[in-house]
Protein backbone atom coordinates (compact mmCIF):
# COMPACT_ATOMS: atom_id res chain seq x y z
CA UNK A 1 0.00 0.00 0.00
CA UNK A 2 1.38 3.28 -0.66
CA UNK A 3 2.69 5.17 2.34
CA UNK A 4 -0.18 8.00 2.38
CA UNK A 5 1.51 9.46 5.00
CA UNK A 6 4.66 10.61 2.98
CA UNK A 7 2.80 11.75 0.20
CA UNK A 8 1.05 14.20 3.01
CA UNK A 9 4.27 15.15 4.52
CA UNK A 10 5.70 15.56 0.94
CA UNK A 11 2.77 17.87 -0.62
CA UNK A 12 2.52 20.01 2.73
CA UNK A 13 6.46 20.62 2.32
CA UNK A 14 5.01 22.33 -1.27
CA UNK A 15 2.11 24.01 0.70
CA UNK A 16 4.68 25.74 2.99
CA UNK A 17 7.01 26.43 0.23
CA UNK A 18 4.12 28.69 -1.93
CA UNK A 19 3.10 30.24 1.27
CA UNK A 20 6.29 31.88 2.12
CA UNK A 21 6.04 32.69 -1.24
CA UNK A 22 3.18 34.91 -0.75
CA UNK A 23 4.07 35.52 2.77
CA UNK A 24 7.59 35.40 4.11
CA UNK A 25 8.56 33.85 7.79
CA UNK A 26 10.19 36.99 8.74
CA UNK A 27 6.65 38.70 7.82
CA UNK A 28 4.70 36.33 10.19
CA UNK A 29 7.29 36.40 12.87
CA UNK A 30 6.95 40.18 13.10
CA UNK A 31 3.01 39.33 13.33
CA UNK A 32 3.39 37.16 15.96
CA UNK A 33 5.89 39.63 18.20
CA UNK A 34 2.97 42.39 17.52
CA UNK A 35 0.42 40.31 19.14
CA UNK A 36 2.99 39.19 22.28
CA UNK A 37 3.27 35.84 23.22
CA UNK A 38 0.36 33.97 24.49
CA UNK A 39 0.41 33.07 28.50
CA UNK A 40 -1.22 30.46 30.37
CA UNK A 41 -1.02 27.56 28.34
CA UNK A 42 -4.74 27.06 27.84
CA UNK A 43 -5.06 23.80 25.98
CA UNK A 44 -3.08 22.35 28.82
CA UNK A 45 -5.27 23.59 31.45
CA UNK A 46 -8.30 22.93 29.84
CA UNK A 47 -7.13 18.98 29.72
CA UNK A 48 -5.87 18.82 33.01
CA UNK A 49 -9.89 19.08 34.73
CA UNK A 50 -11.17 16.45 36.50
CA UNK A 51 -12.74 13.95 33.93
CA UNK A 52 -12.31 12.78 30.52
CA UNK A 53 -11.70 15.64 28.58
CA UNK A 54 -13.30 16.05 25.07
CA UNK A 55 -11.27 17.40 22.22
CA UNK A 56 -13.64 17.87 19.29
CA UNK A 57 -13.11 17.99 15.86
CA UNK A 58 -14.76 20.06 12.74
CA UNK A 59 -13.28 17.82 10.12
CA UNK A 60 -14.70 17.90 6.43
CA UNK A 61 -13.07 14.85 4.59
CA UNK A 62 -9.89 12.12 5.48
CA UNK A 63 -7.85 9.94 3.15
CA UNK A 64 -9.69 6.67 4.90
CA UNK A 65 -12.80 8.09 4.42
CA UNK A 66 -13.18 10.09 2.09
CA UNK A 67 -15.83 13.01 1.94
CA UNK A 68 -17.61 13.17 6.06
CA UNK A 69 -19.49 16.31 5.48
CA UNK A 70 -21.06 17.17 2.17
CA UNK A 71 -22.85 20.11 4.13
CA UNK A 72 -20.06 21.84 5.79
CA UNK A 73 -20.84 25.06 8.18
CA UNK A 74 -17.92 25.00 10.11
CA UNK A 75 -18.64 27.44 12.66
CA UNK A 76 -21.87 26.38 13.32
CA UNK A 77 -20.07 23.10 13.78
CA UNK A 78 -17.57 24.99 16.34
CA UNK A 79 -20.41 26.92 18.18
CA UNK A 80 -22.41 23.35 19.07
CA UNK A 81 -19.21 21.71 19.73
CA UNK A 82 -18.96 24.40 22.80
CA UNK A 83 -22.69 24.71 23.75
CA UNK A 84 -22.40 20.89 24.18
CA UNK A 85 -19.54 21.08 26.77
CA UNK A 86 -16.56 20.06 24.30
CA UNK A 87 -13.39 21.29 26.40
CA UNK A 88 -11.26 22.17 23.13
CA UNK A 89 -11.83 22.03 19.39
CA UNK A 90 -9.59 20.67 16.97
CA UNK A 91 -9.79 22.44 13.20
CA UNK A 92 -7.96 20.25 10.55
CA UNK A 93 -6.25 22.70 7.94
CA UNK A 94 -4.98 20.19 5.54
CA UNK A 95 -6.47 21.28 1.97
CA UNK A 96 -5.10 18.47 -0.28
CA UNK A 97 -6.62 15.36 2.01
CA UNK A 98 -8.84 16.31 4.90
CA UNK A 99 -10.30 19.47 2.90
CA UNK A 100 -9.31 21.60 5.62
CA UNK A 101 -8.17 25.78 5.92
CA UNK A 102 -6.28 27.76 8.04
CA UNK A 103 -9.30 30.17 7.64
CA UNK A 104 -11.49 27.88 9.38
CA UNK A 105 -9.29 28.04 12.35
CA UNK A 106 -9.29 31.58 12.57
CA UNK A 107 -12.73 32.27 12.40
CA UNK A 108 -13.43 29.57 14.82
CA UNK A 109 -11.07 30.68 17.28
CA UNK A 110 -12.49 33.89 17.01
CA UNK A 111 -15.80 32.48 17.38
CA UNK A 112 -16.00 30.26 20.36
CA UNK A 113 -14.15 30.91 23.73
CA UNK A 114 -12.57 27.03 24.74
CA UNK A 115 -9.21 26.16 23.47
CA UNK A 116 -8.49 25.62 19.52
CA UNK A 117 -5.64 23.26 18.31
CA UNK A 118 -4.16 23.06 14.31
CA UNK A 119 -4.77 19.84 13.15
CA UNK A 120 -2.03 19.41 10.25
CA UNK A 121 1.09 18.15 9.32
CA UNK A 122 3.84 20.50 11.14
CA UNK A 123 6.73 20.42 8.80
CA UNK A 124 8.50 23.84 9.33
CA UNK A 125 7.96 26.55 12.20
CA UNK A 126 6.33 28.36 9.71
CA UNK A 127 3.69 26.45 10.13
CA UNK A 128 3.63 26.79 14.27
CA UNK A 129 3.13 30.88 13.73
CA UNK A 130 0.44 30.31 11.20
CA UNK A 131 -1.16 28.93 14.12
CA UNK A 132 -0.59 31.21 16.71
CA UNK A 133 -1.31 34.10 14.35
CA UNK A 134 -4.48 32.17 13.78
CA UNK A 135 -5.40 31.89 17.10
CA UNK A 136 -4.53 28.62 17.98
CA UNK A 137 -3.68 27.72 21.68
CA UNK A 138 -1.67 24.05 20.56
CA UNK A 139 -0.35 22.75 17.33
CA UNK A 140 0.15 18.72 16.17
CA UNK A 141 3.43 17.82 16.33
CA UNK A 142 3.74 14.11 14.43
CA UNK A 143 6.35 11.59 15.30
CA UNK A 144 6.47 10.07 12.59
CA UNK A 145 7.30 12.86 10.16
CA UNK A 146 9.92 14.60 12.45
CA UNK A 147 13.22 13.43 13.66
CA UNK A 148 13.92 14.49 17.09
CA UNK A 149 15.77 17.30 16.46
CA UNK A 150 12.86 19.32 14.81
CA UNK A 151 10.65 17.56 17.76
CA UNK A 152 12.95 19.52 20.37
CA UNK A 153 13.04 23.10 18.36
CA UNK A 154 9.24 22.97 17.40
CA UNK A 155 8.55 22.20 21.36
CA UNK A 156 10.47 25.16 22.39
CA UNK A 157 9.57 27.32 19.50
CA UNK A 158 5.91 26.47 20.79
CA UNK A 159 7.05 27.20 24.42
CA UNK A 160 8.05 30.90 23.56
CA UNK A 161 5.06 31.88 21.88
CA UNK A 162 3.12 30.44 24.42
CA UNK A 163 1.37 27.72 22.52
CA UNK A 164 1.04 24.12 23.33
CA UNK A 165 2.45 21.18 21.42
CA UNK A 166 0.29 17.87 21.56
CA UNK A 167 3.09 15.36 20.30
CA UNK A 168 1.59 12.44 18.30
CA UNK A 169 2.44 9.00 18.50
CA UNK A 170 1.54 5.56 17.33
CA UNK A 171 3.84 2.67 18.31
CA UNK A 172 6.12 2.09 21.64
CA UNK A 173 9.33 4.01 20.32
CA UNK A 174 7.15 7.39 19.05
CA UNK A 175 6.26 7.38 23.24
CA UNK A 176 9.59 7.31 23.89
CA UNK A 177 11.06 9.42 21.54
CA UNK A 178 8.23 12.29 22.65
CA UNK A 179 9.11 11.82 26.56
CA UNK A 180 12.86 12.29 26.03
CA UNK A 181 11.58 14.96 24.02
CA UNK A 182 9.77 16.59 26.63
CA UNK A 183 6.45 16.50 25.71
CA UNK A 184 4.13 17.57 28.47
CA UNK A 185 0.82 16.41 26.44
CA UNK A 186 1.33 13.07 24.31
CA UNK A 187 -1.56 11.93 22.12
CA UNK A 188 -1.51 7.74 21.20
CA UNK A 189 -3.00 7.56 18.00
CA UNK A 190 -5.09 4.70 17.29
CA UNK A 191 -4.91 5.19 13.67
CA UNK A 192 -1.95 3.73 11.51
CA UNK A 193 -1.17 7.05 9.62
CA UNK A 194 0.94 4.46 7.08
CA UNK A 195 -2.09 2.47 6.49
CA UNK A 196 -4.97 4.18 8.19
CA UNK A 197 -6.03 1.01 9.87
CA UNK A 198 -7.69 1.68 13.43
CA UNK A 199 -6.98 -0.51 16.22
CA UNK A 200 -8.61 1.51 20.14
CA UNK A 201 -6.64 -1.46 22.13
CA UNK A 202 -3.09 0.31 20.67
CA UNK A 203 -3.77 3.83 22.84
CA UNK A 204 -4.62 1.59 26.08
CA UNK A 205 -1.50 -0.32 25.67
CA UNK A 206 1.01 2.14 25.27
CA UNK A 207 -0.91 4.68 28.32
CA UNK A 208 1.18 2.37 30.66
CA UNK A 209 4.51 3.64 29.44
CA UNK A 210 3.67 7.46 29.56
CA UNK A 211 4.71 9.19 32.94
CA UNK A 212 2.72 10.60 35.57
CA UNK A 213 2.48 14.19 34.76
CA UNK A 214 2.44 13.96 30.87
CA UNK A 215 -1.07 14.83 29.82
CA UNK A 216 -2.37 11.66 27.56
CA UNK A 217 -5.19 12.62 24.30
CA UNK A 218 -6.22 9.00 22.86
CA UNK A 219 -7.11 9.90 19.13
CA UNK A 220 -8.86 8.29 16.83
CA UNK A 221 -11.23 5.12 16.53
CA UNK A 222 -13.25 6.06 19.15
CA UNK A 223 -17.14 5.61 18.97
CA UNK A 224 -19.11 5.72 21.80
CA UNK A 225 -19.81 6.44 25.49
CA UNK A 226 -18.56 2.74 25.78
CA UNK A 227 -15.34 3.59 24.79
CA UNK A 228 -14.97 7.09 26.59
CA UNK A 229 -15.31 4.51 29.62
CA UNK A 230 -12.27 2.43 28.72
CA UNK A 231 -10.07 5.01 27.79
CA UNK A 232 -10.73 6.89 31.34
CA UNK A 233 -10.31 4.14 33.26
CA UNK A 234 -7.14 3.62 31.28
CA UNK A 235 -6.17 6.75 32.58
CA UNK A 236 -6.65 9.16 29.90
CA UNK A 237 -6.65 12.66 30.41
CA UNK A 238 -8.44 13.91 27.08
CA UNK A 239 -10.18 12.10 23.96
CA UNK A 240 -9.84 13.90 20.14
CA UNK A 241 -13.03 13.00 18.27
CA UNK A 242 -13.96 13.68 14.95
CA UNK A 243 -15.88 11.15 12.46
CA UNK A 244 -18.06 9.97 15.37
CA UNK A 245 -19.64 13.79 15.98
CA UNK A 246 -19.66 14.65 12.49
CA UNK A 247 -21.45 11.91 10.70
CA UNK A 248 -24.06 12.69 13.31
CA UNK A 249 -27.32 14.38 12.81
CA UNK A 250 -27.49 16.02 16.31
CA UNK A 251 -23.73 16.86 16.89
CA UNK A 252 -24.70 17.94 20.35
CA UNK A 253 -27.02 15.23 21.47
CA UNK A 254 -24.34 13.00 19.99
CA UNK A 255 -21.58 14.68 22.69
CA UNK A 256 -23.78 14.60 25.64
CA UNK A 257 -23.90 10.52 24.86
CA UNK A 258 -20.01 10.10 24.07
CA UNK A 259 -20.24 12.47 28.04
CA UNK A 260 -22.83 10.84 29.07
CA UNK A 261 -24.13 7.93 28.25
CA UNK A 262 -27.59 9.17 27.73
Amino acid sequence: MTDILQEIREETLRRVESSKRDKPLSKLMGMAEEMGTKTGFPFERALSSEGLSLICEVKRASPSKGMIAQEFPYLDIARDYEAAGATCISVLTEPSWFKGDIAYLREISSEVSIPTLRKDFVVDEYMIYEAMIAGASAVLLICSILDDDSLEDYLELCDDLGLSALVEAHDQSEVGRAVDCGARIIGINNRNLHDFTVDLENGIRLRESIPKGVLTVAESGIRDHGDVVRLTDAGFDAALIGETIMRSNDRKKTIRELRFGE
